[in-house]
């Protein structure tokens, strides 16, 4: 499998990788031995709620008062310096 994966593992961790698939593979046959013909599919274990806020329109900034602090707008914008300026 290191070879497909294009791993360059020594022999050591071969040996010990080799183990560690065994035990994964294990654990994968008895997981096919339960009965699942009544859990419904899922892609989670729990129920997954959205923590965010509601997405309500509501009134922004107008421009003047977005760029009323900004040290050093132009033409309705911010001014942000060059990338070459630090340089």
């Amino acid at each position: 499998m290191a070879k497909l994966a294009r791993l360059g593992l020594s022999e050591e961790e071969v040996e010990r990788m080799a183990g560690e698939l065994s035990g994964i593979l294990e654990h994968v046959d008895r997981i096919a031995e339960l009965d699942l013909d009544d859990v419904e599919p899922t892609s989670h274990v729990v129920e997954l709620e959205n923590v965010l806020r509601a997405d309500v329109p509501h009134e922004s900034l107008s421009p003047d008062v977005a760029l009323a602090s900004a040290p050093d707008p132009v033409e309705g914008a911010f001014r942000v310096p060059s990338p070459q300026a630090e340089e």
